[in-house]
């Protein structure tokens, strides 16, 4: 057993868990489709397993085939199941479509294991672990109102992290979960999203006057990913930016969830993972975080699917970009 399944996570991801359907060709040269591990939060779980952060998973998971093998996965990448739930609901599928490289999906998620997610599946966190929350799982009923709800227990008691991974398609009222969000943002200390997802938070301001405003309204540390162009870190009093890493791209999926758990990762190790240091971070140890957080996501563009690395990475010596 290795030691990150032994140890109590210093990390705690709870939200979705389900099947990425990849497209593929099959042996009779006709499109096809093939299964991989995935959900936004379910990517952070596992990206953080293998960079060696004791982390669990908080998800209701079927007891399907596809179900199976997400535990399976999970297990593979040292993720521990103390706060898995298990259920005979079947496994929300998501379809995943490239054009020109980029993914967008189409999702199979009514009545689905980890949309189901209610107040009695949740465990106690473990005392001093930080809490990543995000994605889908903060769309779809019940399991939004449920992690919305250990959002608002658990603020400022741990360090919480947000990733919205917006999904328009899944969005039926924008007003609505914008009403949310500017909720959830004062009690998160660490929020990071994509150029996309600014863009349709805010279309009709700067990313400077957002980001200005979120650290304004409490948040400690703001990344911005821009894919191939790289990414921001800002506290209040620091901001600092990386170009992303030249690699040969198989496909983008999963890239902003393994960004997510480099960044985590990185923090853990080097232990800046407390709310008052994620306030306190300069200039240089931005920077440090963004180089490791875009080399991790670089990695994972170079194989297909939501595949990240099992070990820390070395900074590259070639330009960014």
């Amino acid at each position: 057993m290795s030691s990150a399944r032994a140890t109590e996570p210093a990390i705690v991801v709870a939200g979705d868990a389900l099947v990425d359907l990849t497209p593929t060709t099959s042996v009779h040269g006709t499109s096809a489709y093939e299964p991989h591990p995935g959900g936004s939060c379910l990517n952070v779980a596992v990206g953080l397993g293998r960079l060696q952060v004791p982390v669990a998973l908080l998800a209701r998971i079927s007891t399907d085939g596809f179900g199976e093998s997400l535990r399976a996965y999970l297990a593979d990448s040292a993720v521990s199941a103390s706060h898995l739930a298990a259920t005979d609901d079947l496994t929300t599928l998501a379809a995943v479509h490239l054009r020109n490289g980029q993914a967008t999906y189409s999702f199979h998620a009514a009545c689905a294991a980890d949309r189901g997610l209610l107040p009695r599946d949740l465990t106690s966190l473990p005392s001093g672990s930080a809490l990543h929350l995000g994605s889908i799982a903060l769309v779809l009923e019940p399991v939004a109102s449920t992690l919305e709800t250990l959002l608002r227990q658990e603020a400022g008691r741990r360090v919480i992290s947000l990733d919205p991974n917006i999904r328009p398609g899944l969005i039926p009222n924008r007003e609505s979960y914008l009403r949310r969000f500017e909720g959830w943002v004062p009690l998160v200390d660490m929020l990071k999203v994509s150029e996309e997802d600014l863009t349709w938070l805010q279309p009709a301001r700067t990313e400077d006057q957002v980001v200005e405003d979120w650290l304004a309204a409490g948040v400690s540390l703001v990344l911005v990913t821009h894919g191939a162009q790289g990414a921001r870190a800002s506290t209040a009093t620091w901001s600092a930016t990386v170009s992303a890493p030249r690699v040969s791209v198989v496909d983008t999926v999963g890239a902003g969830d393994a960004f997510m758990a480099g960044a985590l990762a990185h923090l853990h190790a080097h232990r800046l993972l407390e709310r008052e240091t994620l306030r306190a971070l300069d200039g240089a140890q931005l920077t440090e975080l963004l180089q490791a957080a875009a080399l991790v996501a670089a990695d994972t563009c170079t194989r297909a699917g939501a595949d990240p690395p099992r070990h820390f990475l070395d900074q590259p010596t070639a330009p960014l970009g």
